[in-house]
């Protein structure tokens, strides 16, 4: 490794990496066995998060009839918000804090599963709801001890929650995402059965599918895990601790089946190849930012999901105006990697081939050029909006949104190169629209 130039290793800067994945059980049949995966952990009594969708379907039945095989007590809770916020945060926690649930199993997309992992650190150790979450917007204090049991199965193609310590949500007062983390949220398995992409909305698969690809390309180009001063003690390093080897092994092959498989998953829902590798990607995906971490793009996708005001997107909800998650990021990753390509080229030119772009005869000063003209060919021929106009923004809000991304610190200090505020004006401005 310390022949990599990107991980020049000094008596200042970490020397060491870790590693914290959930235990994965993937492929066809996988939620057949969650109940005795929950039994092995000791669970009896336990509390299945979900929303009202994913709770009518037929494979959803397959996982309660599992459950209840295993001789467990299940009680569902289906009040899951699409796109959580504080206020939806705090039902779930009181619902689980109400009962006496010795673990906990979440079967949906992100919202669900990170709505679970609220539910249960709060109900497990309980606090003042900003206590846990991210400083400056939070207190960012640590958890205090271990979490019940948790159990996560994706139904979508994209978040990686299942195996990351990460919950995010909008927090109203400030209209804009901020989220929580800790390496005690960590699901103890992820469950991740490909099936459920079978009957996912086009638009869900290409939002969801999206955000795989942000996670893995953000996670590859962010500052080396070697940048970051070695910390006093092991219990601080941080999750998000910087581009690291392992995270580069997931992130490279997340890549190089998004390249493969997203535009045929989204154009095509009969193709079970596509959606099923897309779910993998979407695993490998999580398992790298979340040991690498995200940076510029998901730091501007905040506001634009947090401010969302008239945009209601086929295959969601309609019962409030939302930007999905994975679709807030895309529309502003053209621009951030035009800006970022600077801090580490090769990586950017590196991910823009990995996704099938022809990088034969570019060099790596035009990486940041040929990877967001990609995105954009990628985001036109799967019904991405054009930019942040195309979901409702114009260049009237671009001071508050540019004023909201930079109290994102925690994503912004992993960028290969310094943002500042006025930058992120400029970036707002280029992300109105590519085409």
């Amino acid at each position: 490794m310390a022949c990599c130039h990107y991980y020049q290793l000094t008596p200042e800067g970490d020397q060491l990496f870790s590693v914290d994945v959930s235990k994965v059980r993937f492929g066809p049949g996988a939620i057949d066995e969650v109940g005795q995966e929950a039994r092995l952990l000791g669970i009896k009594r336990v509390a299945v998060f979900t929303d009202r969708r994913v709770s009518e379907l037929p494979l959803f039945s397959d996982a309660m009839a599992a459950i209840r095989g295993a001789d467990l007590d299940p009680v569902v809770y289906d009040a899951v918000r699409v796109e959580p916020t504080d206020l939806s945060f705090r039902e779930a926690i009181q619902f689980a804090a109400d009962d006496h649930f010795d673990g906990f199993i979440s079967i949906g997309g992100g919202s669900v599963m990170d709505t679970c992992k609220a539910a249960n650190l709060y109900s497990t150790h309980p606090a003042d709801f900003m206590d846990y979450v991210n400083a400056p917007i939070g207190q960012g204090l640590p958890v205090p001890g271990k979490l019940k049991p948790h159990l996560a199965c994706p139904t979508t193609a994209g978040t990686g929650s299942e195996c990351t310590g990460i919950a995010v949500f909008d927090l109203l007062e400030i209209e804009c995402k901020t989220g929580i983390a800790s390496r005690s949220m960590l699901p103890d398995r992820a469950i991740v059965d490909p099936r459920w992409t079978d009957t996912l909305p086009s638009s869900v698969m290409a939002a969801t599918g999206f955000d795989a690809i942000s996670h893995a390309l953000e996670a590859l180009t962010a500052k080396p895990f070697s940048s970051r001063p070695a910390p006093v003690d092991a219990s601080v390093r941080p999750m998000s601790q910087g581009a690291n080897p392992w995270s580069d092994m997931a992130c490279r092959e997340a890549l190089r089946q998004c390249g493969e498989y997203l535009v045929r998953a989204v154009n095509d829902d009969s193709d079970h190849e596509a959606r099923h590798g897309m779910m993998y990607a979407a695993t490998l995906s999580g398992m790298a930012f979340g040991n690498g971490g995200c940076h510029l793009p998901h730091a501007m996708s905040y506001p634009v999901s947090g401010r969302v005001s008239d945009f209601f997107p086929e295959g969601y909800p309609h019962d409030g105006p939302i930007c999905p998650h994975g679709m807030s990021v895309i529309v502003n990753a053209p621009a951030a990697y035009r800006f970022t390509a600077t801090g580490c080229p090769d990586r950017h030119l590196e991910g823009a081939r990995l996704l099938g772009a022809d990088a034969q005869e570019v060099v790596a000063s035009e990486s940041g050029e040929l990877l967001a003209h990609h995105l954009q060919k990628m985001m036109q021929v799967t019904g991405i909006p054009n930019g942040i106009s195309g979901v409702g923004f114009s260049q009237e809000h671009v001071p508050s949104l540019a004023q909201a991304a930079a109290t994102q610190q925690r994503l912004l200090s992993m960028a290969p190169r310094p943002v500042s505020e006025q930058d992120l004006h400029s970036l707002y401005n280029d992300a109105l629209s590519y085409w």
